[in-house]
Formats: structure tokens, C-alpha cells, sequence
């Protein structure tokens, strides 16, 4: 047989059993279009930067994952952090410069003379509306007070001595509340240039003497102090016509003092030692008829003083006095 005949026959059996199953197939000629060797740089880093992420595939269209944001107005450009600090130090202004508080009582301003503390004092106690507050605040004198002041509470503290200076110019002043200080000298005339003087509270102190006090008192109250008889002025409440309130409990006195004011509604003289009562203590020892209506108010239990024994002392009066042997 030919050769040209064997390889007719050889492709003959071909066709009819097709390729053997561990035949691989002929190797192909590569597309020299496809991969372009002579111009591929094996050495070469991959420049990502400048990568075309299009040439992996189709363009995808994220726009349609995430819904559209309108924004109404962009935020305004920050100027740079130098050009701020120069600004902001160009509207600082320098600090203030504190000059020491002078007051003087005969000046036109509205406090008295300086405070002990440099300050005013109603930037140490609450002053309003004509009342100045100094309760509880560690005072051993009585602050400086505006001239407009119509009542000052001056409570628990460590106030000693009352002095001349303490109230002066002060034409308004009604009330004075000094309780529970360690008052035991008050200067002669402390209170009388007040002309408008209604209440003095003084209780809880340790008074023995009381100076002369201004007519214009309805007031008064000395509690728990160590008043005596003789600390008291001669006729010290006669003239006060306006006088509707005494209180003198807890003291030494040994009398009742007298004469009082008609005015009187309240007397408390407990727990003294008050031994007797004189018979024009209370009424007019010559004149019967005379009656004193406002007086309902005597105490004068906690004395050693037998009231049953004098009953001619308190005829006049709409009732009786509260007290026993």
C-alpha cells in the first residue's frame, strides 16, 4: 500500500471511532493579538493609581443603591486658625481694673462709712426693698447700711458693742433685729437720732443696761438678757404714747418698771425677781373709776412675788396677771 493510501485509512479509522479519550487535544497557535508579549513588562509594578477599573468589565451604576441627598446649603469655608486667634484677640477686651471701695456717710453715695470688708455690705447681705439681711454671716459690728434702709436684721452673729456711728443718717429706719449676738454695751445715744424707730429686738444677748430709746417705739424686746432694775432709765417708757409690746422675761429685774404707757397691750416679766408690787404699778392709785382696757397681757409667773397680795395693784385691769406664790 501506498502512503498516500495508509494515511487515507488512517483518517478513515479516525472519523469513525473519534479522538481517544487520553489523547489531549493538539496544541493551539496563541492569539498574538490578545496577549501582546513583546510590549508586557514582566519587572514592572502595577501603577493602581491609574488603574481603569473599566477594563475589568461593564460600568456599574451605584447611583441607583443609595437614595439621593439634597443639601440646602454647604457649610461656610473655615478660615484658617491663625486669622481666628488674631481676630479673637482683637475683640478681647483687657481685664478690668478693680479700684478700692471709699465710702463716706456724708457723701451723696448710699452707704455709710468704709466697711471692714472693702466692700458694700450689700454685696455681703441681701439688701431689698428697703430691708438689708445680715443673719447669720459672722458680723462682730454693724456694717455700713444704705441710707434708704428701713429694717435690718443683723440675727446670730458676733456683734459685742453698739456703737454711736452704727445707725447714723439712717432717718428711715423702723426695725432693728438683733437677736442672739453677744451684745453687752450699747453707746448712750445709739438709738435716740433714729426718729422713726418702731422695733428693737435685742433678745438673747447679755444686756445689763439699756440706753435712753426714742419715743416712736411700739416694740421692745429685751428676753433672755441680763437686765436689772437700775439699768433702766428713769421713766424710760412714759412717753412712748405708740409702746404696745414689752418683753423683759428672763432678766434680774426686781421690779416692775413703771409708769407705763397707756399704749401698753403686752407685758412679760416671767422668771425674774419681781418680790412686790406697788399699788400704782398699774393703776391710778387716786383715781377709782380709771380703767386701762388695752393691758390683757401680763405675765409674771417664774417671780417670787405673791400677786394674791396686792390686789389694789391690778384693779384696773380688763384681767388678771398670770402668775402664783
Amino acid at each position: 500500500m501506498s502512503p498516500r493510501s495508509r494515511v487515507a485509512a488512517l483518517a478513515f479509522v479516525l472519523v469513525f471511532l473519534g479522538p481517544l479519550p487520553s489523547m489531549p487535544a493538539p496544541p493551539t497557535d496563541p492569539d498574538d493579538e490578545a496577549f501582546d508579549l513583546e510590549s508586557y513588562d514582566l519587572n514592572s509594578e502595577t501603577e493602581w493609581d491609574n488603574l481603569d477599573i473599566n477594563i475589568y468589565g461593564d460600568n456599574y451604576d451605584y447611583d441607583d443603591l443609595d437614595p439621593e441627598v439634597e443639601v440646602g446649603a454647604t457649610a461656610p469655608a473655615t478660615p484658617p486658625q491663625s486669622s481666628q486667634s488674631s481676630a479673637e484677640e482683637e475683640l478681647t477686651p483687657p481685664p478690668a481694673v478693680l479700684l478700692p471701695v471709699t465710702l463716706d456717710f456724708r457723701g451723696p453715695g448710699l452707704f455709710g462709712p468704709e466697711t471692714g470688708l472693702g466692700m458694700p455690705t450689700c454685696l455681703l447681705c441681701v439688701c431689698l426693698s428697703g430691708s438689708v439681711y445680715c443673719d447669720d454671716t459672722g458680723l462682730d459690728h454693724i456694717p455700713p447700711l444704705p441710707k434708704d434702709t428701713t429694717h435690718f436684721y443683723g440675727r446670730f452673729n458676733h456683734i459685742r458693742h453698739l456703737k454711736n456711728t452704727d445707725f447714723m443718717n439712717l432717718n428711715q429706719l423702723r426695725s432693728i433685729d438683733l437677736t442672739g449676738n453677744q451684745i453687752s454695751e450699747m453707746d448712750e445715744d445709739v438709738l435716740l437720732s433714729l426718729p422713726r424707730l418702731q422695733d428693737l429686738l435685742l433678745a438673747d444677748n447679755n444686756l445689763q443696761t439699756i440706753p435712753e430709746l426714742p419715743a416712736s417705739m411700739k416694740r421692745i424686746d429685751l428676753r433672755n438678757n441680763r437686765m436689772i432694775s437700775r439699768g433702766l432709765h428713769s421713766d424710760a417708757f412714759k412717753d412712748m404714747n405708740g409702746l404696745e409690746f414689752l418683753y423683759l422675761s428672763d432678766n434680774n429685774l426686781d421690779s416692775v418698771p413703771a409708769p407705763l404707757p397707756l399704749s401698753l397691750r403686752v407685758l412679760h416679766l416671767q422668771n425674774n425677781n419681781i418680790q412686790t408690787l406697788h399699788e400704782d404699778v398699774f393703776c391710778h392709785l387716786h383715781d377709782r373709776s380709771f380703767i386701762r382696757r388695752n393691758l390683757e397681757d401680763i405675765r409674771l409667773d417664774g417671780n417670787p412675788v405673791n400677786i394674791h397680795q396686792f390686789p389694789q395693784a391690778y384693779v384696773c385691769l380688763p384681767r388678771l396677771p398670770v402668775g402664783g406664790p
